[in-house]
């Protein structure tokens, strides 16, 4: 991944090289989400991106929530409404617990209800000591990664029926830490640990809970987060022997989300081009 230039916080996808593949020209759909309502936080780019184009071209409307790249944002978007979906944008800091009620409340106010809830937003930071991390950066991870994910799922149950799905994006991280990337690791850590208990604490409500834990994935934040030399050696941290592509999750989400998976709960699925999970 040489070629791709350094950036800021938080990265935009036209600034990529080489540029992510999120399934624009090859994901194909066969309604598997018919009907659905789907929450997606950290949509405009990566994963999340590759995630709301799948689920559109499944049958779903999709709410993408996004920081502040506007961009992106309206870039996924019109690959949902080209698939004849409805897709709404919005856009704020999921630091803010407030914002995270604001999200489900649109949704619900447009759509009625939330039938699945994928909590995907992250940031990181490549520290080489412990104690370079900054205070404020520590609190910022935890309260993006993590912090919000309760925030949304506490807003967002009185709103979902039976039948409705949780999808949590952890990362081989949570199971083999990156020690440059501490704060990262822990929260990763947390988001599959509150989904497995979210499924145990739902499973009466009808609402299912799994994470994926994808390993090392090309997206805007590799370069806005990690060192040149990093970056440089990104394909060789995979024993396939190269990143992954975001399309190459969404399967994994949609079928998550999908009335097919409906005993599966509690599941964290390795999409990590080799690497186990514990």
């Amino acid at each position: 991944m040489t070629d791709s230039p350094a950036q800021d916080l938080p990265g935009h996808e036209s600034d990529l090289q080489p540029t992510a593949d999120h399934g624009e020209h090859s994901y194909r759909g066969t309604g598997r989400l018919l009907g659905k309502v789907a929450i997606i936080t950290g949509a405009d780019s990566g994963i999340g991106k590759a995630v709301a184009i799948a689920y559109a071209r499944e049958g779903a409307d999709v709410v993408i929530g996004y920081l502040s790249e506007d961009d992106d944002a309206a870039d996924t978007q019109q690959w949902v409404e080209r698939a004849g979906r409805t897709a709404i944008l919005v856009k704020g800091d999921l630091v803010d617990p407030a914002h995270c009620r604001a999200m489900v409340a649109q949704t619900v106010e447009h759509f009625g209800r939330v039938d699945v809830l994928v909590n995907n937003a992250a940031v990181q930071m490549y520290r080489k000591t412990f104690e370079e991390i900054p205070d404020e950066e520590w609190d910022r991870i935890i309260a993006t990664n993590l912090s919000a994910m309760f925030h949304l799922v506490k807003a967002s149950l009185p709103h979902m029926p039976h039948g409705s799905s949780i999808i949590g994006t952890s990362s081989i991280n949570s199971d083999m830490p990156m020690p440059e990337l501490i704060p990262y690791d822990v929260t990763k850590a947390g988001i599959a640990n509150m989904t497995a208990g979210l499924a145990q604490l739902l499973a009466d409500r009808g609402i299912r809970a799994n994470s994926v834990a994808p390993g090392p994935i090309w997206t805007p934040l590799i370069p806005t987060t990690m060192p040149p030399d990093v970056v440089d050696e990104f394909d060789e941290m995979s024993p396939i022997g190269r990143a992954g592509q975001p399309a190459e999750l969404a399967p994994v989400y949609v079928m998550l989300a999908s009335d097919e998976a409906s005993y599966v709960s509690g599941a964290r699925i390795a999409v990590t081009g080799g690497m186990p999970i514990l």
